[in-house]
């Protein structure tokens, strides 16, 4: 079979073509530059030489692809732009993955220098590395190990929070009172909407689920006196801690992260300042005077909602109120503004420390906000059951 028998070339729109491609015989292929090669000339025909190769070589045995060569005569080629050289690249390198020769015949000594700048072609198209699948048990010890480190770094910071927290006590004038307004009033007042909508809803649903129940055996007038208790024990605290972890929490930890991306944090130790007593002290202190008050006022709410609920099962306020004072007294009340101090202090403390775990990257700074609203949570329902313990055998 001769050069004349082409099995691919440019259309006839085209009839300028820059490159045409021939067929000597099944494993010898020609492709003819002239002209212009740049990245104007090559619009389609790149394309379609890239096909007719890819096609030729999907016909070729595999025997028979080590003696397959594709010859590029760019004797009529007179100008040669950065688009041409990667025509050309891209080609040899189908060649080489392949298994196939490839050469270039004819090209003007001005454009082998660019040409060859690009040996070997391997390099720009790396093999891509496929990760060994882990194994169950390796999988099971790095997630064991991690949960170490992270309980060891836990353990860590709590003791250094302690400590400092002791030393704020002792040189209140050194705090940074600035942050910690700011962190109250982020944390406080801005949460107050969300915080009386979610109680409002809580002690509505509350009511209508227990009145439900109660009203099987008559004794829907305890609803009301069961259900305050219940606020202000568990449901109160329980709501505000959990709302500051999706706020406050991750906010704590967006900010100090982002601090941490951008080296402050490495800077603070640099410049011989206590990143715990410089950015958590303020922004824990902020979480435990913040909290005790948002579950006052989420108790309050609740309380209301759970009043108006209770008016549709034909109980007055008054009765309400009275049932109220006898099933709630102040022990119960403190009971939960305990818990919720320390509710503050693990969701604030836990932001911090996530923050400060920041790693480097562009995704960095959201995991680590993620991180922090999950292990406020997770500390939330430890210590949450720790109190239900405590509460259980003292009576408090």
């Amino acid at each position: 079979m001769s050069v004349s028998d082409t099995i691919s070339t440019v259309s006839p729109a085209t009839s300028a073509s820059v490159a045409v491609w021939s067929q000597v015989d099944a494993t010898h292929a020609k492709v003819i530059l002239s002209g212009q090669i740049n990245v104007y000339t090559l619009g389609g025909v790149w394309t379609e030489i890239q096909n007719t190769q890819n096609a030729w070589l999907a016909k070729l045995s595999s025997g028979n692809l080590s003696s397959a060569s594709l010859i590029f005569d760019a004797s009529q080629v007179t100008s040669l732009d950065g688009a041409g050289i990667a025509f050309l690249i891209g080609m040899e390198e189908a060649q080489q993955k392949a298994g196939a020769q490839f050469e270039v015949q004819g090209l003007d000594s001005r454009y082998q220098p660019l040409l060859h700048e690009f040996d070997p072609i391997s390099n720009l198209f790396p093999t891509p590395v496929v990760k060994p699948k882990r194994s169950f048990v390796l999988s099971t010890g790095m997630a064991v190990q991690n949960l170490i480190d992270d309980a060891r770094g836990l353990i860590s910071f709590t003791g250094h929070l302690a400590a400092d927290l002791f030393w704020s006590i002792r040189h209140i004038r050194q705090v940074r009172w600035g942050d910690f307004v700011n962190a109250a009033v982020e944390a406080g007042i801005a949460a107050l909407p969300i915080i009386g909508l979610v109680s409002f809803l809580i002690g509505v649903i509350l009511s209508f689920q227990a009145a439900i129940g109660m009203k099987q055996f008559g004794a829907t007038t305890f609803v009301g006196p069961l259900a305050a208790l219940g606020i202000v024990r568990e449901m109160g605290p329980l709501i505000t801690a959990i709302l500051l972890a999706g706020r406050s929490s991750a906010a704590f930890a967006a900010e100090i992260g982002t601090m941490t991306v951008n080296s402050e944090v490495d800077a603070l130790v640099s410049g011989g300042l206590s990143p715990i007593r410089f950015l958590v002290v303020p922004r824990v202190l902020a979480g435990i005077l913040v909290a005790p008050i948002l579950t006052i006022f989420a108790d309050i709410v609740s309380i209301i909602a759970s009043m108006i609920t209770m008016l549709l099962y034909g109980i007055p306020f008054i009765n309400f109120y009275n049932g109220m004072l006898s099933a709630v007294d102040v022990e119960d009340i403190l009971s939960g503004l305990v818990k919720a101090t320390m509710f503050g202090v693990v969701v604030s403390a836990m932001g911090c420390l996530r923050g400060m775990q920041t790693g480097t990257g562009a995704a960095a700074v959201g995991i680590s906000a993620t991180r922090a609203v999950v292990s406020s949570i997770v500390m939330i329902v430890i210590v949450d059951g720790i109190f239900a313990v405590i509460s259980y055998k003292t009576g408090f």
